[in-house]
């Protein structure tokens, strides 16, 4: 992971070759900056999915419906979705690491100023901000580490990966524990916001523009990409696009609304519910081996077969009404695949589907197609609940919508990816 000399040079946008006379940055500060970078991507979890487990207080506090709670829980990825092509637009002209601190320090503030909303409207704008710095951050992050880790982008996504697993774990829990210790639910947000800032404070010093921007120990590369479509929006992308939309209401409408299912269908304690979110992300720590296999193994193949396990543990999940222990098994799987799997590869795929320079627009691509969408998933599931009930509409969100984003991935073709063996 920490090989410099596995840097892809190319990956670097054109503006930035001025730079190649940076002093060599030494592996202890390419493993500093990383680690500094992974703990910030797990924050960015920790203010996206504190939300879900408190919403049924929140909904209490507030008298939200169930449709407002729904769109709540997941509104955050529409800030997202406005900042992702944006950010692609500025990751390729100006410092990545610039876009990644001011992007820390909006979301952070999004994330502390949520328990200050007096109403509806304003809680909707504070989430949005907050999804707003997320989503800039998600795009500068995954490109530079894309292009400092080219030839191993998948495992480099993976353990990136596996730091927001972390966070989506270890959420819940904290959320939980402060708000029955303190008699409301708005310590949490205040405390994750708070360490946002701090990360962001220290990732001024200590995460380095060598890593951010690129390696000072290049290999020249040798390789050409005529093979490639010349444009950022090609056959690929738009494929690899379409299953992102797809698989993004699948995926966030799930997490928005499964601690609800939990409480209000299955009868589970706030406890068990956040108990089950948390093997949510214990499962999507396996991201680090589905990022390996992504860089050995066809990333379609390996991304339809994924869907489909995220159909079939939908099924289980909202047909078999299973005890705590059963449900955790199952949203420990739902986190495999989902989170360990889905994400890294179709993050790192997106990419490779264009050329190395194009890897800003794409990684952009990847969070307006991905969170877009994903923005109304809550609500969508709330109206789904609401007319059908919690099984049927599980069925359809979780179940169907993976099956349908497999048929656009047959139409991803990675022999033309720039890591196609030539």
């Amino acid at each position: 992971m920490t090989h410099a000399a596995q840097v892809d040079t190319s990956a670097v946008p054109a503006s930035e070759t001025q730079e190649s006379s940076r002093a060599p940055i030494s592996r202890t500060m390419i493993g500093v900056g990383f680690l500094l970078v992974t703990l910030s991507y797990m924050v960015n979890a920790m203010d996206r999915q504190v939300f879900p487990p408190l919403l049924p207080n929140i909904r209490a506090e507030y008298g939200f419906s169930l449709e407002q709670g729904g769109l709540l829980a997941t509104n955050f990825t529409l800030g997202m979705a406005l900042a992702g092509l944006p950010a692609g637009y500025l990751l390729d002209r100006f410092r990545r690491k610039t876009v990644l601190l001011v992007s820390i320090v909006i979301y952070s503030l999004g994330t502390m100023a949520t328990p200050l909303a007096t109403g509806f409207a304003d809680m909707t704008l504070y989430r949005v901000v907050s999804g707003f710095g997320e989503g800039m951050q998600s795009a500068a992050i995954f490109a530079a580490i894309g292009a400092f880790f080219a030839h191993r982008r998948g495992l480099a996504f993976g353990v990136i990966g596996m730091g927001y697993s972390v966070g989506v774990f270890i959420a819940p829990l904290i959320g939980v524990r402060l708000m029955s210790m303190h008699g409301t639910w708005h310590s949490p947000f205040y405390l994750f916001g708070t360490a946002g800032l701090l990360i962001a404070a220290a990732s001024l010093f200590l995460v380095k523009s060598g890593l951010t921007e690129h390696s000072a120990e290049k290999v020249v590369s040798t390789r050409t990409f005529e093979y490639m479509p010349a444009s950022a929006y090609n056959r690929n992308t738009v494929a690899l696009a379409v299953h992102s939309v797809i698989s993004g209401v699948a995926i966030y409408g799930f997490l928005g609304l499964y601690p609800t299912f939990l409480i209000t269908s299955l009868h589970y304690s706030s406890g068990q519910a956040a108990l089950a979110m948390s093997f949510l992300g214990f499962g999507g720590m396996t991201a680090v081996f589905g990022g390996w296999l992504g860089d050995r193994f066809n990333q379609r193949n390996l991304l339809i077969l994924s869907l489909l396990a995220v159909s079939a543990i939908g099924a289980c999940i909202y047909e078999t009404h299973a005890g705590v222990g059963l449900q955790c098994v199952f949203a420990f799987l739902m986190g495999a695949f989902g989170l360990g799997f889905i994400y890294p590869n179709t993050n790192s795929a997106i990419q490779r589907a264009v050329r190395p320079a194009q890897i800003g627009r794409a990684s952009g691509l990847f969070v307006t197609s991905y969170y877009g969408p994903a923005a109304f998933s809550g609500l969508l599931f709330a109206a789904l609940v609401d007319s059908f009930g919690w099984d049927r509409a599980g069925l359809l969100q979780v179940t169907v919508l993976p099956m349908v984003a497999v048929v656009s991935l047959t139409f991803v073709r990675t022999s033309q990816f720039n890591n196609a063996v030539r």
